[in-house]
């Protein structure tokens, strides 16, 4: 599929996801949101790809929501923009392989809000975050509400959410909000070194790891420990497991199953 706001480049088993309207900060309007759909959709379903990495050109990450589109808006077409929003971002919170944000620059509100959905956050030096949205008099819309304070508590993810003012890096670190920070010309170098990191481990065992975490955050330990050993159990049922202890005694590369049924 062609995309007009996104470019994708594929790197050995990374794909390299870049939201491509630099002019606007790489606003994320409905458009946008569409297209991360149906790229996360493909990627996933694309066996020679282990990993991704979304970022953005220029000098933001993604500065929000596009503010031009959501002025023309009433209440109930805001309130189908932000489901379409949370779909997108739901997409790669549950995209069967690890997303790794590297965010370059701004990350603000909808930005943020994608970032969040990450699996793994890699910052640039020059990195600014926030949820700004009570200072234009409106509530985030896309998740950040929920999902900064799972992240970095509730007490400063309600500082955050109800000031509006943004964060650096270094305190986005502090925060646990990031887990690195690195100078700019080292940021996409970093988060393409770990998305191959993790791509080379065993790909159906990266995929239940993502969803025994995502999935077990919202329920007690025994019924997230019920889907990890049905995870356990998968993963030497189709034979990775295997694979993986002999090539260990044997001392080689292991060789994974890569294609899923």
């Amino acid at each position: 599929m062609e995309f007009k706001n996104l470019k994708i480049e594929k790197d050995g088993l990374t794909a390299v996801v870049t939201i491509d309207r630099p002019t606007a900060l790489n606003a994320l309007d409905g458009e946008t949101m569409m297209e991360l759909i149906h790229a996360m959709s493909e990627l996933e379903a694309d066996d020679g790809v282990g990993a991704v990495v979304l970022t953005g050109a220029g000098k933001a990450f993604a500065a929000g929501a596009d503010i031009a589109e959501l002025s023309k808006m009433d209440g109930m077409q805001a309130r189908e923009a932000a489901k379409l929003g949370q779909k997108a971002f739901s997409t790669i919170e549950n995209l069967n392989k690890p997303v790794i944000a590297a965010v370059n620059g701004y990350a603000l509100g909808g930005g943020l809000e994608a970032a969040m959905a990450c699996d793994i956050r890699i910052a640039s030096t020059r990195a600014k975050m926030g949820q700004p949205e009570v200072t234009l008099g409106a509530t985030p819309g896309f998740g950040g509400t929920q999902r900064l304070p799972r992240l970095i508590g509730f007490g400063r993810a309600k500082e955050i959410l109800l000031t509006g003012d943004p964060i650096d890096a270094a305190t986005a670190l502090s925060y646990g909000l990031v887990n690195k920070v690195v100078e700019p010309d080292e940021l996409l170098g970093a988060a393409k070194e770990m998305a191959e990191k993790i791509a080379s481990r065993g790909p159906a065992a990266i995929a239940l790891v993502k969803s025994c975490v995502n999935k077990g955050a919202g329920t007690d330990v025994e019924t997230g420990g019920a889907l990890e050993a049905d995870a356990f159990g998968i993963c030497f049922g189709i034979g990775d497991a295997r694979e993986g202890i002999e090539a260990f005694f044997e001392k080689r590369d292991p060789s994974w199953l890569r294609k899923r049924k």
